[in-house]
């Protein structure tokens, strides 16, 4: 057997199967998206790094992002994320555009992570940002988008869940426990390693940055306190939002959330299967600096991404992969031989122009042959029409469901495929 040469390392193939796959989750994604009045952009797959060094962290930049040298020497990246473009794209046009923005995406991007079940360095994501308004409601509503989407793919409360923290109440905190509000960024990347981590090296990791005993004895205590958001009025008003908008089932708080990324100012969040593998799904928060950050006068923004690789992972394990149809024909139309295949052709361009999804077998091969390839494409008809059935202007159509084979004339065959054909 030759040798074939091997797909880039972390990269993906879609076939078909997942190729449809894809296409379904597109289409939940627009449909969710569309429904609470999110118009859909994009931005470049290419950028400076600079766009990224300053505000999305070391290990962003440092680690995660393909960088290389342009003809001109510049660095770029293949985008890693997609925040910052959008900032700057609405800085570039902050005074053309009407605000509030409710913007998403789905797109490509790619970050050096190591290839893993659930991880890859090539992925799809899906983006959704509303820009322009700085309040409890604005961050109920995007929460409130990610939380619709998991249950229109069968998700539920119970197999899902969306917790959620506050930057600006744990900023509070740590004004509290005696810590200055510059060793925040310190405080957050702790707080983001403590689920990574055994206590004991997690707590040993703590004294060697720096913090006393009872500093982190007061981080401890903070991460198991339940019921913290209780003290900021804004999250009380962001869960009575999540009440009103009937997804408050999906969303807990837990101190926990932090984010990574440096460019979050208020709620963060992120959504994880409940299961044994805990596995994260989406994330996002606030960010009321970045347009500014970027050139724009300032402007508040909250939003959040979900990349395509871990979610069928999760709906596989709950059972609720879909069934996805990979074969957009319905109908095959068969060639009897070559003299017919003009016939053949004609008919498949009737049945095209009153809307029907028609493919033609490319060869006049025998026609158990013809049967067998649209059965294991899951076709729902094959016409036939030869010598006889030309002469009197009529071709027999197979049911490939049933087996059952009708004659039919030609006039009449795209009224009977459309009347056979699945609701």
């Amino acid at each position: 057997m030759k040798n074939i040469i091997q797909s880039v390392k972390g990269t993906r193939e879609f076939y078909p199967q997942e190729m449809a796959l894809r296409t379904w989750l597109y289409n939940k994604i627009r449909q969710v998206s569309e429904s609470f009045g999110y118009q859909e952009y994009d931005g470049p797959f290419l950028e400076s790094i600079e766009l990224y060094a300053a505000k999305s962290g070391e290990e962003l930049v440092k680690e995660q992002s393909f960088v290389f040298p342009d003809r001109g020497g510049n660095l770029i990246t293949l985008r890693p994320e997609l925040t910052l473009s959008l900032a700057r794209m609405v800085a570039q046009r902050q005074h053309e555009l009407v605000f509030p923005l409710r913007w998403w995406s789905f797109g490509p991007f790619w970050r050096y992570e190591k290839p893993q079940k659930g991880r890859t360095r090539e992925f799809f994501q899906w983006n959704a940002d509303l820009v322009g308004v700085d309040s409890p409601e604005a961050d109920a509503e995007l929460v409130a988008v990610a939380a619709e989407f998991f249950r229109s793919v069968g998700l539920t409360s119970s197999d899902v869940k969306i917790m959620v923290n506050n930057r600006e109440l744990m900023e509070a905190e740590i004004i509290r426990l005696g810590i200055a509000i510059e060793e925040k960024v310190k405080v957050f990347g702790l707080i983001d390693r403590r689920d990574k981590m055994a206590q004991s090296e997690w707590r040993a990791y703590a004294l060697s940055e720096g913090f006393m005993e009872e500093q982190v004895i007061g981080f401890q205590q903070i991460l198991l306190n339940k019921e913290l958001y209780k003290s900021s009025s804004d999250m009380m008003r962001f869960f009575a939002a999540l009440h009103a908008l009937g997804v408050s089932d999906y969303v807990e708080y837990d101190a926990r959330i932090v984010r990574g990324l440096d460019y979050y100012t208020g709620l963060v969040f992120e959504a994880r299967d409940i299961g044994e593998s805990a596995r994260a799904i989406l994330g996002g928060g606030r960010y009321d600096n970045l347009v500014g950050d970027v050139g724009g006068d300032p402007l508040p923004g909250v939003g959040f991404a979900m990349g395509d690789v871990v979610l069928p992972i999760i709906l596989a394990e709950y059972q609720k992969l879909p069934e996805v149809q990979t074969q957009p024909a319905t109908v095959l139309v068969t060639v009897f031989d070559q003299e017919t295949f003009d016939d053949s052709l004609s008919i498949a361009a009737v049945l095209r122009s009153a809307g029907i999804p028609t493919a033609i077998y490319p060869e006049p091969v025998k026609l158990g042959k013809q049967f067998k390839f649209a059965d294991r494409l899951d076709m729902e008809f094959a016409v036939v029409i030869g010598p006889d059935e030309i002469s009197q202007d009529q071709v027999q159509v197979k049911n490939l469901k049933s087996g059952e084979q009708t004659s039919i004339s030609s006039a009449d065959l795209a009224a009977f495929i459309r009347k056979g054909l699945p609701a």
